[in-house]
């Protein structure tokens, strides 16, 4: 209900009286009044005039399930399994335990703040109060373990396209889901599956989006390899704004993906990407392997020709491109 009386505010023009959006609703007054007040405890600026009624005079800076859903446009998930917080230890716990609790695929946990994020290879993910966009998500794709591989790229290239819709600028993924910009670490994310040994469970996607952070708030020895939306665009990002277009997009490539094949997605990935053609160090189970990236092949496999000459399928690791000045990124 708090939902609606806020959706009416938002689409007046001038105020409206209590009474009124009583009527709309069917429900009191007394009820109105007890929403109005939930939401200005939420931070919201609503001026309530004698005889005239209420007009929300400003939105809020703050990921709120009421600010997220309601102008969230979803073909197939429900957009009522949206859990926001305001601090959490970490959005995976999180998504983890309501995946195996049974909550729905597209169920979404988001936070203002985590105090234990974590990226690949066992990384801490520094995660800010009102920076960033920290969260995760459930999905229970219908295909084998072996395949899970694939959702990374899926993940990938739905994150990159809500971004570039939001910024209008060129964005690129390094192999297999990082999300660069202007060469630089905008977005982090982090897969962890449930899986039996011809079913997947659940797949909890973990995601970390630099909005609007300075300088300042990255640890120094990240500094020349991560950036912020705000930082690279010089303009100050509308978080809630964001956040809906990236999970629209993440439906939209997602249901590609269970629709068209895997196929269609790695299409996606190439005309995106900007890891192949460039010389690579990568990091995996076996050793370090250096070389040039060369393909992705139908199954996701990153193809390295390494200096000796010879082919390397990888298919999970950590890989590195290689800078004009010889380090590696």
């Amino acid at each position: 209900m708090k939902q609606k009386v806020f959706k009416i505010l938002l689409e007046a023009k001038d105020h409206l009286s209590g009474e009124e959006i009583s009527e709309r609703l069917g429900v009191s007054r007394t009820a109105i009044w007890k929403h109005i007040n939930a939401l200005k405890e939420d931070g919201y600026d609503i001026e309530a005039v004698p005889r005239k009624g209420y007009l929300l005079k400003n939105r809020v800076d703050k990921l709120l399930r009421t600010e997220i859903i309601t102008e969230l446009n979803l073909k197939h998930w429900n957009k009522e399994n949206i859990y926001t917080y305001d601090q959490v230890d970490s959005t995976n716990i999180i998504g983890k335990k309501f995946a195996a609790e049974g909550k729905e695929e597209g169920t979404f946990i988001i936070a203002e703040e985590q105090t234990k994020g974590k990226g690949r290879m066992g990384r801490d993910w520094v995660s800010p109060y009102g920076k960033g966009i920290w969260l995760s998500f459930i999905l229970r794709p219908e295909i084998i373990p072996l395949r899970a591989s694939e959702i990374t790229f899926v993940i990938a290239v739905g994150i990159m396209e809500g971004i570039k819709k939001h910024i209008n600028k060129e964005v690129k993924i390094k192999w297999p889901n990082d999300i660069l910009l202007d060469g630089k670490k905008i977005v982090g994310i982090l897969t962890e599956i449930s899986a039996e040994m011809e079913r997947i469970n659940y797949i909890v996607a973990g995601i970390g989006i630099n909005a609007n952070q300075d300088i300042e708030d990255f640890p120094e020895d990240i500094r020349v390899k991560a950036t912020s939306l705000r930082l690279n665009t010089g303009k100050y990002i509308n978080r809630n704004e964001l956040l809906r277009e990236l999970i629209e997009e993440m439906e939209r490539i997602y249901f590609i993906y269970k629709n068209e094949g895997f196929k269609k997605i790695i299409e996606f990935w190439k005309e995106n990407n900007a890891t192949l053609g460039r010389r690579v160090k990568a990091i995996t189970f076996d050793g370090e392997i250096t070389g040039v990236a060369e393909r992705i092949d139908d199954e996701g496999y990153l193809i390295i020709l390494d200096d000796q000459g010879n082919e390397n399928k990888i298919l999970a690791g950590d890989v590195s491109l290689r800078n004009e000045d010889g380090s590696y990124f």
